[in-house]
Formats: C-alpha cells, structure tokens, sequence
C-alpha cells in the first residue's frame, strides 16, 4: 500500500502536461531539458548524477525518483549515487555555514 504524502508519486509521470496552458513555453523548455541531458563534455551518467544530487539538494521528490532510475538506468551504482547525495550535503551545508560570516560581521558591527 503506497504511503500518503504531500507530494502525489504519480504527478511525476504527468510531467509534461505543464506544457498545457502554455505550449509554446513548454516546447522551449522540454527541449532544452532533453539537449541538457545529452551526452557532450560530460556523459549523460554524469549528468544523471549531477541531477540527482541537485534534486537532493532542492529537496524535490520527484526529482530524487526520476534521477534516481536514471542514474540506475546510465550505469551509476549505489555508492556513486549516495557520494553524489553526500557532495550536495557537503555544498548546501557549506553554504549555510560560510553565511555565518555574514552573521559574525553583523553582530561586530552592532556590537561596536
């Protein structure tokens, strides 16, 4: 029995039906999208895996399920995958913390 959610698990598939009320917008993105995931300087594997941490990163769950099969489909293993999930943490951690700087500057400067 599927886990009720917020996010419904079958939008993902509806994906492209946000070309709907705005077919012209949604033809230029899907194929931009589609010629961004193509094999060039990086492979489309490195590209899935760049995806999916990126999904981790914005926390989008249908995001994490589709880069999730891709990466499997490209040829990624689980510990490729998990490493690629552990450098988004590493970034978006590292971004919140060197923001304490910003805090520490603020804080001096009230304080003087």
């Amino acid at each position: 029995m599927e886990k009720s959610t917020y996010y419904n698990p079958a939008d993902l598939a509806k994906f492209g039906n946000i070309s709907e009320w705005q077919p012209e917008l949604g033809r230029k993105f899907f194929d931009y999208y589609g010629e961004v995931f193509k094999d060039g300087a990086l492979t489309e594997r490195e590209k899935a895996l760049i995806a999916l941490a990126v999904a981790h990163a914005v926390q989008c769950p249908y995001c994490i399920d589709a880069y999730t099969t891709d990466s499997l489909q490209k040829g990624a293993d689980e510990a490729q995958m998990m490493e690629a999930v552990h450098v988004a943490a590493a970034i978006k951690g590292g971004a919140a913390l060197v923001h304490g700087v910003q805090m520490m500057n603020k804080a001096k400067e009230l304080s003087m």
